[in-house]
Order: C-alpha cells, then sequence, then structure tokens
C-alpha cells in the first residue's frame, strides 16, 4: 500500500527523512480493526519524528500519522483514536505503555491503518472525513484543554498562546461557541486578524499586557512561560500541552505558589473525550479550519509546509 514514512532521521532537514511508497498493507490481527483512510491530518508530531525524537534507529521505516477517518471493512464509517495502550490497554493489554499511533505501531499517513477496535468512535453524519480527520490530536488536546484540564465555563476569559495552527485556532472555534472570552498571541498581523474573524475576543502580540485570564492554554514553552505566568489570575490555571521553543527557564515559581497557580499537563484527550467533541462539533455547527489538503502523494509538500509554519488551520492528505 502508498504511505508516507520516516525513513530516517535528519534534525535540521527533517522533510528530507520522510518518503512515499510502498509499506506493507496492514495484517488481521485480534481485537483490532483495519480501517480504508479517507483523510488524515498532519501534526508537529509528524515533524519531531522525522527528527528523531521518540523513536529509535531500529523501528524505521515507520508510518509517520496519528490522525485519520476512514471506513472499516464492513462499512462503519469511523474516527481513529490514535492513543494505544496505557490505562485502556483495550487490544494491547493492561501492561503495554501509552503511545501514539507511529510511535509503537504504523501511523496514519497511509491507504490503511489498523488500530484497537476499541479505539474507533463512530463519525457523526454532519462531518466530512476531511473535517473529522482534524479533530483527534489537535482539537482533542484544545477540548481537553479547555473544558477537563482548564475547567473553563461560559464567561470566563482564556488566553492562548500562539494562534495559526491547528491547537489554537480549534481553541478558539470551541472556545467562542462556548461562551468564553478568547485571547490570543501571534507575531503575525494576518493572524491576529484571522483569529479575531474566528471569534477571538482580542488578539494581541507575544508578551502584550492583558487582563488578567481564568485560563492560559501553554504549548509554546520557553518563550511564553513568563507571560502566561504574569497573565493569569490568582487561583488561575496554565494547562500545558507543549513546549515547541523548549523548556522554561526559569520556572518562576514563586509567583505560582504565591498565587496559588495551578499548572496542569496534558496530552491529547479520551476516547470519551473525542466522543464529546465528535458530539460538540455536529450539534452547534462548529468546524475545523482546513488549511490545505494533499493528495497523500504529495506527503513532502504538506509536511514542508507545516515544518516552514505557514499554515493556518489544519493540513490534511486524502490517500
Amino acid at each position: 500500500m502508498l504511505a508516507a514514512y520516516a525513513a530516517r532521521f535528519s534534525s535540521d532537514d527533517p522533510v528530507s527523512a520522510l518518503e512515499v511508497g510502498d509499506q506493507p498493507a496492514p495484517g488481521p490481527r485480534e481485537s483490532w480493526s483495519v480501517v480504508d483512510v479517507r483523510a488524515a491530518a498532519l501534526n508537529h508530531h509528524d515533524v519531531w519524528t522525522l527528527r528523531g525524537v521518540g523513536i529509535r534507529a531500529e523501528q524505521l521505516p515507520m508510518i509517520l500519522g496519528t490522525d485519520a477517518a476512514g471506513v472499516t471493512a464492513d462499512g462503519r464509517e469511523v474516527v481513529v483514536h490514535g492513543v494505544v495502550g496505557g490505562a485502556s490497554g483495550h487490544g494491547v493489554g493492561p501492561d503495554e505503555p501509552r503511545s501514539l499511533l507511529s510511535e509503537r505501531y504504523p501511523g496514519t499517513l497511509a491507504e490503511q491503518v489498523v488500530v484497537p477496535t476499541w479505539n474507533l468512535v463512530d463519525k457523526p453524519a454532519e462531518l466530512s472525513f476531511v473535517e473529522a480527520a482534524c479533530l483527534p490530536t489537535a482539537w482533542l488536546t484544545a477540548y481537553r484543554m479547555l473544558f477537563r484540564s482548564g475547567g473553563a465555563t461560559p464567561g470566563q476569559r482564556v488566553l492562548v498562546q500562539g494562534a495559526g495552527g491547528g491547537l489554537a485556532t480549534a481553541a478558539v472555534l470551541l472556545g467562542a461557541a462556548a461562551g468564553l472570552e478568547v485571547i490570543v498571541t501571534s507575531r503575525s498581523q494576518e493572524r491576529r486578524e484571522r483569529a479575531l474573524g474566528l471569534g477571538a475576543a482580542a488578539a494581541v502580540e507575544p508578551g502584550a499586557r492583558v487582563p488578567r485570564v481564568d485560563v492560559v492554554l501553554e504549548s509554546v514553552g520557553k518563550a511564553t512561560w513568563s507571560h502566561s505566568v504574569r497573565s493569569v489570575r490568582p487561583g488561575g490555571t496554565i494547562v500545558v500541552a507543549g513546549a515547541t521553543s523548549g523548556d522554561a527557564e526559569p520556572a518562576e515559581l514563586t509567583r505560582i505558589f504565591f498565587q496559588e497557580i495551578t499548572v496542569v499537563g496534558t496530552t491529547m484527550g479520551t476516547r470519551d473525550d473525542l466522543a464529546h467533541l465528535l458530539a460538540f462539533l455536529a450539534r452547534t455547527g462548529v468546524r475545523p479550519l482546513v488549511d490545505s489538503t494533499f493528495a497523500l502523494t504529495d506527503a513532502r509538500a504538506a509536511v514542508q509546509r507545516l515544518a516552514d509554519g505557514d499554515q493556518f488551520g489544519k493540513i490534511v492528505l486524502e490517500p
């Protein structure tokens, strides 16, 4: 079958480590299902894999991708939850550590993917395959950050560090639909304007003074951490789901304990969270912002766009 995979590692030029070609089609496995992939979305996780982060050389070649929507052999239209093992243990047993597709098992950037049957969630008819494929990583993470880890409720103020990526646009659209006052930061005036068009209440340059917020969604790390700590109200919450600019130095623990700020880490979300997110979108009419779609054969161009940071919304491949 055709697939986009990491053939080697390159920290300086990750796209050069990606190849598109034939890979073995998935075979039958007890308690697992084969999904014919109709759409698969890219994430920064794919770029990190090409750089050699979170994967060993002996695992190569590794098919990339954590997100997909498609059809099972019996015609069921599904969305793939990309977390395997951990607390669920379904299809792999209770002792297997948690991993994402493309870490221990082949990923979704292929004509087919095999996953534990438990990981499949019915795709609402209201969502297209392209829209549904955008959800299992960035949108699921944003949903969990806002409503589960952050505990945000209508009327509260939320700061989203960064604008343009899948997680940030998801947070703006979900937050606005839920009655939150969402403030975003971005170096780009164009991205700030687009965030306002999506429903953000305000869009400012990184580090700009903002009214104290109830919740901060932090995925940038070193470049924005101090601003996040200064911007959250006493007793507020900072939810961390990444550190794309590196670990923060210093951690500013004095301010955190003195103002009783809660710092919560989160990675994606549960299968139930994904089902709730799908229902939220089906009922509200909110839809993922799709930056662009590419054929699977053009996966290199798609990943290059992601690596360059030119996208606003999700990049999707269609096998």
